[in-house]
């Protein structure tokens, strides 16, 4: 069996255009960013300045605008993106819209896909993915989702609260996930944000900074909908979750390597020019440790997430094998990072020097899209069934 890992010239070309375009127009804006915030403003000019490089969407189906390339040519293309953690922005394929999009591409009606996928491949449009609740609602366990949606006539009334809703100020739309007042399974319905019954009551206080909409409280009062409103099928949302859920996981997986390779990058270069007690700080057994440990872990990170995005591109649903790389990615990543502040000592935690900014957003990676003891109890209890079962 051929193990392969040869990029196709078309994936080599936008690597390097991505990462110029990275260098050139997007790393230029952090500072401006880290400082003022992040805003439409700022997405707006970046994505004008992305579909002008013709780098746009490369994850997005050639079908609905995007620029077609497999998932396991995204993996590359994404890292690359990743380098700076405005980059995904700039190319939308960052969370959340480009998790809606995977799933609206694979289960959308065609009307849902005119009205809602296409203006968000093409950037006119922002949304978000309403699924998290206060306690005791759903987050870890999805099994324990409170939010309602009443059959009414010609549609459905939606009833409760959702909260760290990534994104969700200035979404154009959400996808919210739902069970029946009587009956625990799952429904995902598409919700305009100008929807009467739908408002923001509240953001929550991160440390990390760099979302466009921040990460919202949301609240559902008989927020009406329309039967074409439903995302595939009624009951079939945790279903439906997966299909997003899977990819989405190694999409982040894909982002926050390129971003720790970053700080890596800007470690060592420090170290290199730095000196300490008479000689380079890349000289010092100490630091050489963290720097080959980082270049371990970055290795067998992008090892992992290549075998696992060509698995997820060859028809394998990749629950499991996406739940075993998130949990290893994203805490090899912030292993990576960790050392980077190290190796950088007091500037290392400052945005400055983009490692402390880089610090502060990577940390959440080991909870959203589940966290990493949620991962490891799921991967257990898979392997103890398929022990059972022998």
């Amino acid at each position: 069996m051929p193990f392969d890992f040869t990029l196709s010239p078309r994936a080599v070309e936008w690597r390097e255009r991505i990462e110029h375009f990275v260098d050139e127009v997007v790393i230029p804006r952090e500072q401006q960013v880290f400082t003022d915030g992040i805003d439409d403003a700022v997405r707006k000019e970046l994505q004008r300045a992305a579909r002008d490089a013709g780098i746009w969407a490369p994850q997005a189906a050639t079908a609905v605008g995007g620029a077609g390339f497999r998932f396991d040519e995204a993996a590359v293309l994404l890292e690359e993106a990743g380098r700076s953690l405005l980059g995904p922005l700039a190319l939308n394929c960052a969370a959340p819209d480009e998790g809606n999009i995977h799933l609206l591409t694979v289960v959308a009606t065609e009307a849902q896909k005119d009205r809602y996928l296409r203006p968000l491949v093409g950037g006119e449009i922002r949304s978000c993915f309403a699924m998290s609740e206060p306690s005791p609602g759903a987050g870890s366990d999805p099994a324990a989702l409170q939010t309602t949606a009443t059959k009414v006539d010609g549609g459905w009334r939606i009833t409760g609260r959702k909260h760290f809703i990534t994104g969700a100020e200035g979404a154009d739309f959400m996808i919210v996930m739902v069970r029946g007042d009587a009956d625990p399974a799952a429904t995902m319905l598409l919700v305009d944000a100008d929807n009467p019954g739908v408002s923001i009551t509240g953001h929550l206080r991160t440390i990390d900074t760099t979302t466009v909409g921040g990460h919202c409280h949301v609240a559902f009062e008989g927020a009406l909908v329309p039967d074409d409103a439903v995302v595939g099928a009624v009951g079939e949302g945790f279903r439906y979750a997966q299909v997003r859920l899977s990819p989405a996981r190694l999409t982040h997986c894909m982002r926050w390597l390129g971003a720790a390779r970053r700080a890596h990058e800007i470690a060592v270069r420090r170290s290199v020019d730095r000196e300490l007690f008479g000689t380079r700080l890349s000289g010092h057994g100490m630091a050489q440790q963290l720097i080959a440990d980082n270049e371990i872990d970055l290795a067998a990170a992008r090892a992992l997430l290549w075998q696992t995005a060509w698995q997820v591109a060859t028809g394998d649903k990749g629950t499991e094998a996406s739940s075993r790389c998130k949990v290893f990615v994203s805490e090899a990543t912030s292993r990576i990072v960790d050392r980077a502040v190290q190796l950088c000592g007091g500037m290392g935690t400052t945005e400055e020097l983009v490692v402390g900014r880089i610090y502060a957003d990577i940390r959440a990676f080991r909870i959203y899209d589940g966290a990493s003891e949620v991962h490891r109890m799921s991967i257990a209890k898979r392997v103890a069934r398929r022990a059972g079962g022998a």
